[in-house]
């Protein structure tokens, strides 16, 4: 087993000896050992969860206790702690923990379990995408402020550009710094409304109880300025990706009336890049219009393949599910790359009841990927929510989930990020190893 790490109100981190790390998953949990974690991967990010106390194994009883009080400080309080991993690394268990009365929402972020061995953090976390994409170690700050300055020398007048500075310098968007460095995906973020009411919206957050990642965009960019930013990125990187739907807007097919003339710019000037969208698939109508002018790849976000589950966290306003499906539909019958942006939390995702609503799904809607996400939202909160829309049986485990799907659709591709067409029948993703990845 793997030592239990808590935190002190000064967020000091700290082994607790006789105690094992615990994961939890729904109802479940369980005392983590090296088979369910792998060392913590580069860039993740540790959290302090207030307002909540740590549930940990005891080794000598063999039992899960709630620990309240630091046992080497007597009346000193003790806070779990949970990892935000790297992208690319699907969590498989929740920072196990229960909450206090009257406490607030988490921020938006997943929490994933943690523990501690040998001299090494380690995380309860699967690696799906192996790609550095958006590795903080190849993002240097002094060459993406390089990379911003070369872009205002290059289109000084492009608002789009100047918004996405403030992504990349402000907000630390990896998508954003990408743009500035050359490389892989550059961000399109176009439209200031949305049609969805997410839980875990990172942009807008209209009651005030989660505060907001960052700022949604204020503006709508032309045609001009999206065309500006794509070609440039195009022209400048091999197997490019731009894409449409970010985390700092509302849905791109609500600003198709200026998206649909900026893909065809971009198809005028050159045939290369892949131009993607990620959406809610809420108007298939539109996405119709927008494959006409050249668009080559769709990412759809999904927290659940049940309408029930996904209206509960989507909140559609003025779609309904079918409309997702039927977008999905229209993109596979025009030989489409359709990915689904599955947002993942243990307990919730890997319940028998979901997973075999996804085989089932994928039989009938045969997309090309799935993405396997972090749900970034409180988690019991989001537990409560699902077990309240139905009942869910005892979950089978993340890596169980993976292994299944991947026996039932030997050539359904996994990963994490959007990929470049060039790659489309390259990617299989997801290794089964003991070290989960």
């Amino acid at each position: 087993m793997i030592t239990a790490v808590v935190a002190n109100q000064q967020g000091e981190i700290f082994e607790l000896e006789g105690y094992a790390a615990t994961g939890m998953s729904g109802p479940s949990f369980i005392p983590l050992s090296r088979k369910e974690t792998i060392s913590m991967p580069h860039g993740g990010e540790f959290m302090l969860l207030p307002d909540r106390i740590p549930i940990l194994y005891n080794i000598r009883s063999r039992r899960f206790e709630t620990l309240a009080e630091n046992p080497y400080a007597p009346g000193e309080p003790v806070f779990p702690v949970a990892v935000f991993n790297s992208p690319g690394y699907m969590i498989s268990h929740l920072a196990a923990y229960r909450e206090n009365k009257g406490a607030g929402y988490l921020p938006l972020f997943s929490y994933g379990a943690v523990g501690w061995h040998k001299g090494n953090f380690r995380s309860s976390a699967i690696l799906v995408d192996s790609e550095p994409r958006q590795d903080l170690r190849r993002m240097k700050r002094e060459k993406v402020v390089a990379g911003v300055r070369k872009m205002r020398k290059k289109m000084p007048s492009n608002r789009l550009r100047e918004h996405l500075e403030k992504c990349a310098l402000t907000y630390g968007c990896p998508a954003g710094k990408n743009f500035f460095l050359g490389r892989y995906e550059a961000p399109l973020p176009s439209s200031q409304h949305c049609n969805a009411g997410c839980l875990g919206c990172i942009s807008l957050q209209k009651d005030g109880e989660i505060p907001v990642s960052q700022d949604r965009i204020g503006f709508t960019p032309s045609p001009e300025e999206i065309a500006e930013v794509a070609i440039e990125h195009i022209r400048t990187v091999r197997r490019s990706v731009v894409s449409f739907g970010q985390g700092c807007e509302g849905d791109p097919l609500l600003a198709a009336d200026v998206i649909e003339p900026a893909i065809r710019r971009i198809r005028a000037a050159t045939p290369h890049g892949t131009i993607n969208m990620n959406t809610n698939g809420s108007r298939p109508d539109v996405l119709e219009r927008l494959f006409d002018a050249g668009l080559d790849s769709m990412r759809i976000s999904m927290n659940s393949v049940r309408k029930d589950c996904y209206d509960a966290y989507f909140r559609p306003k003025g779609y309904r599910f079918s409309d997702v499906t039927g977008s999905i539909d229209i993109a596979t019958r025009r030989e489409k790359f359709v990915s689904v942006n599955y947002l993942n939390c243990p307990g919730f995702t890997d319940t028998p009841e979901e997973v075999s609503a996804m085989i089932s799904f994928i039989r009938e809607h045969p997309i090309s990927m799935i993405q396997w996400r972090n749900l970034n939202f409180d988690p019991l909160r989001y537990l409560n929510i699902m077990y309240g829309v139905t009942e869910h049986d005892t979950p089978m485990g993340t890596g169980n989930m993976l292994k299944l799907i991947r026996k039932t659709f030997p050539d359904l591709k996994y990963g994490y990020f959007n990929p470049p067409k060039e790659g489309f029948k390259e990617i299989r993703g997801f290794q089964d190893t003991d070290e989960h990845g």
